[in-house]
């Protein structure tokens, strides 16, 4: 018996990489959900929230086929940064990150039919402190535009941070321990005799 298709219901060159890093081969169909944030959530909440929407909007359409939505935000002392909109937002962004700690919570949701499950995942990234130069020399290589938190852990961003506790392949923005037991559940075995499922 085959598989269900699987798609990924995110625009996320990231997230379509990790997924083809563990051998699947998803159908890409973004989303078009209202990101807005809702009065007084939490950064967990938004991204589960956002996850499970983005799943549930595309498995409509689609309704045979497993779905991942997902979503991640950056969480400093309860605010959530979301992504710059020009150079000055860039740089108030991390400048507030410089020399600290903050939390990268992603959260992922599965659909098929009426079969759901989700989960929200948090790591900790830790910045050195960064100068206004080398802020201005990182928004003019391209990489934090279009991220959360202005920075691309995957990219030149890498040289500002000192320390991740948690879980790698979730601050890029998709949680693949958590998400591969997940698929797993829905039909979708990452792992099958030793070698990975890529049809």
């Amino acid at each position: 018996m085959s598989s269900p298709q699987l798609i990924l219901a995110s625009a996320s060159p990231r997230r379509l990489e990790l997924l083809q890093q563990i051998g699947l081969q998803p159908l890409v169909v973004p989303a078009d959900i209202d990101e807005t944030e809702e009065l007084n959530e939490s950064a967990q909440d938004f991204v589960t929230r956002m996850a499970i929407e983005k799943a549930a909007v595309v498995a409509a359409l689609h309704e045979h086929a497993v779905v991942i939505g997902s979503d991640t935000s950056i969480d400093l002392d309860g605010e959530i940064i979301g992504k710059p909109e020009n150079f000055d937002d860039a740089m108030t962004i991390l400048k507030k990150l410089s020399a600290r700690s903050h939390l990268v919570h992603t959260g992922v949701a599965l659909q098929m039919g009426n079969k759901a499950a989700s989960t929200v995942v948090t790591s900790e990234v830790s910045f050195r402190s960064l100068s206004d130069a080398e802020i201005a020399n990182y928004w003019h290589s391209g990489e934090p535009q279009g991220k959360a938190g202005a920075y691309a852990i995957q990219g030149i961003g890498s040289v500002f941070i000192e320390k991740i506790t948690g879980s790698y392949s979730a601050i890029m923005g998709l949680p693949l321990f958590e998400t591969a037991a997940m698929l797993t559940n829905f039909g979708i075995p990452v792992l099958q005799h030793g070698s990975a499922i890529n049809e």
